[in-house]
């Protein structure tokens, strides 16, 4: 496909608003699906930051989403930088002395994997492979302010002044999506719990460490602590999460940027076992301190005839309590740049691909929108779960609470980890016989 809005030779001009994870991602996937439907496309990526760096430590690629870049080739420079979990998806452990509740298996033995890996270095790959394989444009510096239609096209006006167009624009920007914040009211909700985020060196509790993985969270009534291993298991990530009142939060915000004392995680852990409360201990005095808002579904994903759509956090933010967010994203990458490449591929001429753009993306929506959704909700529950308050553990005892919480978690990952994405598009579009 060659053409331009008077259907002169030129490619489709492809936006992603948001250089992160997702973002970057989607541009592989489209890259890749286009390329193979000979597809001409121009895709460029629009960061509001100086560089493309990512803030925070670690982020867990599952399986689900793992295969998915394994398929556009880089599932072994994935591989490259992840922690290995040594067979062990997660093992529950009880909070005061330590005692397995649940080790969830992890199969680790083929290529495709779990991947727990740190936010920077996943991000510096693909930020490389985009710019080896040619896949976009890459700017910074470039925070979005508004979206205007323009018939064909969609004009993107910039806080600096600038502006740029686009045939199809795509909103990754994250919890704070300015793209989402034009067509849907943003309404966060406080989750009733604050997370302490850190990085520390392995080489520091390898000596000591009691357990056969890395990959552990220590559940207690209210709090719970996870950590699991990052860059080829030379980093521990630390996540510890603590219910708190809305009233006591003061003014902490949804930020990665918020920070507190290492004390303060000390006073919130001092009644955990000796290896959490060593952990702690060779934290930086500041850490990282985050309010985890909740939002409930959005129904719509795409707005201005298919034009602009959502994607991510933007689309869908959740809770971190399944490690699933960013495998969530990628999957809609990959479904996105299908639909996409399918919609640009029959045609010959930008006012048939234009007209055809508004079924293409509501089908990447119809597609992605249930399972991002289930994931929100199971998210959800797995806080509660994990923190004794779940409606059927809320008033019982803690040992009394142990024996349904397994039940409870047992099998609560593998409907994320399975499935497949491609038929679930494929079944959807013939369903409505598309071609």
């Amino acid at each position: 496909m060659k053409m331009t809005s008077n259907g002169d030779s030129g490619p489709l001009e492809i936006a992603i608003i948001g250089g992160g994870i997702g973002g970057l991602c989607c541009a592989l996937f489209i890259h890749h699906f286009c390329g193979a439907t000979k597809a001409n496309v121009k895709i460029s990526v629009y960061e509001q930051a100086a560089q493309y760096k990512e803030i925070g430590a670690g982020v867990h690629i599952g399986p689900n989403a793992a295969k998915l870049l394994h398929q556009i080739g880089i599932g072994e420079q994935l591989n490259s930088i992840a922690g290995f979990r040594r067979g062990v998806w997660l093992t529950f452990r009880r909070f005061d002395n330590g005692a397995e509740i649940l080790t969830i298996p992890a199969k680790d033995e083929g290529p495709v994997r779990q991947a727990p890996v740190a936010r920077a270095e996943f991000l510096d790959l693909l930020v490389h492979t985009i710019q080896e394989r040619n896949a976009a444009k890459l700017y910074t510096g470039k925070q979005c302010q508004s979206v205007q239609d323009e018939g064909d096209k969609v004009v993107i006006s910039f806080t600096d002044g600038t502006t740029a167009t686009a045939n199809l624009v795509i909103g990754c920007d994250g919890i704070h999506s300015s793209i989402r914040s034009q067509f849907v009211e943003d309404r966060p909700l406080y989750s009733g719990r604050i997370a302490y985020r850190g990085v520390i060196p392995i080489a520091e509790l390898e000596q000591w460490w009691p357990f056969q993985s890395y990959a552990v969270s220590f559940l207690g009534p209210g709090k719970h602590f996870l950590v699991f291993p990052i860059r080829q298991n030379k980093s521990l990530n630390i996540v510890a999460f603590v219910a708190v009142p809305e009233p006591e939060l003061g003014d902490l915000r949804e930020s990665w940027t918020s920070k507190s004392q290492r004390k303060d995680a000390e006073v919130d852990y001092a009644g955990f076992n000796e290896t959490v409360r060593k952990v702690i201990g060779l934290m930086p005095s500041q850490i990282s301190k985050w309010k985890l808002n909740d939002r409930e579904p959005l129904g719509q994903w795409t707005f201005l005839r298919g034009k602009v759509v959502l994607l991510g956090d933007a689309a869908h933010a959740m809770l971190p309590h399944q490690g699933a967010g960013a495998g969530q994203a990628l999957e809609d990458g990959y479904i996105l740049a299908r639909a996409v490449a399918d919609c640009f591929s029959g045609a010959s001429e930008l006012v048939k691909a234009m007209s055809r753009l508004e079924s293409y993306t509501r089908l990447y929506q119809d597609v992605r929108l249930p399972r991002a959704k289930r994931a929100q909700q199971t998210a959800r529950e797995a806080g509660l779960v994990y923190q004794m308050k779940a409606p059927d553990l809320a008033g019982l005892p803690y040992d009394d609470c142990l024996p349904i919480v397994k039940s409870k978690l047992e099998n609560r990952m593998k409907w994320i980890w399975s499935g497949n994405i491609d038929e679930e598009y494929i079944e959807l579009k013939t369903a409505r016989s598309m071609s």
